[in-house]
């Protein structure tokens, strides 16, 4: 049955999936989908593309093995558990990279070259990073440094407000700036919440409500000991993403930070279950890499996208 129900006071968008439709370094939307919507595409880890008419937005893009190549023979070797779903040299067209922070899987010095020839994007990142951008390749000519509380404008309607996030906890450079963020992208009418790696913390719940975000992107690897101790902060578990949806009033969740390392996953039909059987869960997506979804805002047909 179609859920009609309202989370706090926004209602819930249409995520629906378009199977069949290969993603290509163009990002064409689908057929079906209206000029109004936007698509988004799932690259892997918290990596995504998301599509408005002609403007593409690339966030936190991991599409190289640079991982693979500095871990080999390591404890945790990084190696892909699955293939980058498009060359990131293929790609064309767009119109900015968001970098949530400097972690290679977020800042990727290998998919930032491999864009260049071909794009000429804006580069968000906090400010606290902005040295590393540098070394990684990004331009200073197209290069913008923000932190939370700011407002970037981007191309027509888009725009980009930084928030804080943890990860594991809030971290400051000397100038007070945050090493990492999460973005509140709003793009054709829709406001999109990424967490960057994340997890709670206070005032998160608070903060986001006041921002009205229709979707949040959250990762749902989890953390433990054993990863942070061996220098592998974690991010939220299932529950504590579609807990803090409920709590901030974000009525759909979309999971991602899975299935690209064997030792900092979960199993997404676990996943899931567990979102099945919360009482009040918000409407939920766990994607499949490169596939494509259309994202309608202010929709009240959600359901559930297994």
């Amino acid at each position: 049955m179609p859920d009609t129900s309202r989370t706090g006071s926004r209602i819930r968008p249409t995520v629906r999936p378009v199977p069949g439709t290969p993603v290509t370094g163009t990002f064409p939307a689908p057929e079906e989908a209206r000029p109004d919507e936007v698509t988004l595409w799932w690259l892997g880890q918290a990596g995504f593309a998301l599509r408005h008419r002609d403007r593409l937005i690339l966030i936190d893009p991991y599409l190289s093995d640079t991982l693979a190549e500095k871990y080999r023979g390591k404890l945790f070797p990084h190696r892909r558990m699955h293939p980058a779903p498009v060359a990131p040299e293929a790609i064309r067209g767009v119109t900015a990279v968001l970098c949530t922070h400097g972690h290679t899987d977020h800042m990727d010095p290998g998919t930032i070259r491999a864009l260049l020839p071909h794009n000429d994007p804006r580069f968000i990142v906090p400010r606290a990073e902005r040295a590393r951008a540098l070394e990684r390749g990004v331009p200073a000519t197209r290069l913008t440094g923000t932190n939370a509380g700011e407002r970037v404008e981007l191309d027509g309607d888009i725009t980009v407000e930084p928030v804080p996030a943890a990860h594991e906890h809030l971290e400051h450079d000397a100038n007070g700036d945050h090493r990492f963020l999460g973005y509140v992208l709003t793009i054709g009418g829709l406001r999109v919440y990424h967490s960057g790696d994340c997890v709670p913390y206070e005032g998160q719940p608070e903060l986001l409500r006041a921002l009205g975000a229709d979707l949040a992107l959250l990762p749902v690897n989890g953390r433990d000991a054993y990863r942070t101790d061996n220098g592998v902060p974690g991010n939220f578990t299932v529950r504590e993403a579609a807990e803090l949806c409920e709590a901030a009033g974000i009525p759909h969740l979309l999971c991602h930070h899975f299935g690209l390392f064997d030792f900092n996953t979960v199993d997404p039909d676990h996943a899931r279950e567990e979102l099945r059987r919360r009482a009040t869960a918000p409407s939920w997506t766990v994607p499949r890499v490169g596939h494509a979804y259309v994202l309608t805002p202010g929709d009240t047909t959600a359901k559930e996208i297994r």
